[in-house]
């Protein structure tokens, strides 16, 4: 492992500021112990498919995140370790020159991470029996993180108007006003439909959560993901008032692609709400921090804005160069297309199989790993999520690969 730290960090350098391929280059991340490539085998039953599922990016993280965790490193001493203030201060300063989003100090609560906090404020705000509103097609643990700690779940199901994707506000509505109602938790940006939802959803949103006294845990851990040509990212908590009974979850790691550092932050303006989730996590005992996710965290925060800034324009390119494949090639698949995060979601539906018959299609017949829409809830029947941060190369093989399966299939 240290000889592929050592050889992207030298590589990294070398490409500051970013030439036109850094993001076509193919890192072997076979043997890494990642989930991505080295579960394949147990997740799609064979070891060769292109993966394009797990929410990772197969690209180098910004040269300043592997150097800060090269620097900690040098230090051989790893224990107990103290969130510094420092730390603390890049998120407010991140947030604030990229989102105009002015976070207090005292709000900061840190988190081993956004799928943790889901489940806190499940336990934090809601009953056992009680219920927690999601809009589904969603990402899968905002079902597990309410039946696992035995809440309800409420879906309010999201709408697709002409190819495009909206909440169903009445019904959120009517969802809110049931009695068992306690939280909603607002996927924003959407994973995996891609939404960023606008100024009017999220006031309209926020109005009823406050008429319906709901707590409202915001995931917007995709917020810095959004596509140049597309609107830009809405903080919700920046729309909320004083009365709002609002948790925002943020995290550096989707953005720097260091999602397996494993830390994050919430945004708690209200003190009694901050100290509710923070007895969560101190019942379970997870308030320990790791010296590393700590120095990859603050780095990013610190130093990663131009990387982020061309990432964006890469992945802009790969949509578009995915969608107009799509069309031209691949006709009986729609595709959403997203506003933010580097994920896609086909619609598969006229090919006219069932979701496991879609699995084993894409699996068997084109070699493609992709995580089934069915997973997000059975709104998402029919569809499947394609993950497209990676070399556009890669994605160029897995669609000729698509095509001669359909082409197969159809002959």
């Amino acid at each position: 492992m240290t000889s592929i730290s050592t050889t992207l960090t030298s590589t990294t350098q070398q490409r500051r500021p970013f030439v036109p391929d850094f993001f076509d280059r193919r890192l072997q991340r076979e043997n890494t112990c990642s989930v991505k490539f080295d579960a394949r085998k147990a997740v799609f039953g064979r070891e060769d498919v292109i993966p394009l599922w797990v929410a990772d990016m197969d690209f180098a993280a910004p040269a300043a995140v592997t150097q800060a965790l090269e620097e900690r490193a040098r230090h051989p001493v790893y224990g107990y370790t103290l969130f510094p203030e420092s730390l603390y201060a890049s998120i407010v300063d991140w947030f604030r020159s990229r989102h105009g989003w002015t976070i207090e100090r005292d709000w900061l609560l840190m988190a081993p991470g956004v799928v943790p906090s889901l489940h806190a404020a499940a336990l934090a705000f809601a009953k056992e029996g009680e219920g927690v509103i999601i809009q589904p097609p969603v990402y899968p643990p905002f079902f597990s993180a309410i039946r696992k700690t035995g809440r309800v779940v409420i879906e309010n199901p999201l709408e697709q108007v002409d190819g495009r994707y909206q909440m169903n506000l009445e019904h959120l509505e009517a969802c809110a006003a049931r009695e068992d109602a306690r939280v909603l938790l607002l996927c924003s940006p959407h994973n995996p439909v891609g939404r960023v939802w606008t100024e009017s959803e999220l006031t309209a949103v926020l109005a009823i959560a406050r008429r319906h006294n709901l707590v409202v845990l915001s995931d917007e851990i995709h917020c810095d993901l959004t596509y140049p040509d597309k609107p830009a990212h809405q903080v919700l908590a920046r729309l909320a008032g004083d009365e709002d009974a609002l948790v925002t979850a943020v995290a550096p790691s989707k953005t720097f692609n260091m999602p397996g550092l494993g830390l994050s932050a919430l945004v708690v303006a209200n003190a009694e709400h901050r100290k509710a989730l923070k007895d969560v996590f101190d019942a379970m005992h997870m308030n320990q921090c790791n010296p590393f996710s700590i120095a990859g965290f603050e780095a990013g925060y610190r130093d990663g804005g131009q990387w982020l800034d061309e990432l964006m324009v890469y992945l802009q390119g790969t949509r578009d160069f995915v969608m107009d494949y799509v069309e031209q090639h691949l006709p009986a698949i729609q595709v959403t297309e997203p506003e933010g995060t580097y994920l896609l979601w086909l619609d598969c539906r006229a090919l006219e199989m069932d979701d496991s018959e879609l699995k084993r299609f894409f699996v068997h017949q084109a070699g493609i790993g992709m995580n089934p829409g069915i997973t997000f809830g059975e709104a998402g029947s029919g569809f499947m999520r394609m993950n497209i941060g990676c070399p556009r190369p890669v994605l160029q093989r897995a669609l000729e690969q698509i095509r001669q399966a359909m082409a197969s299939v159809s002959g």
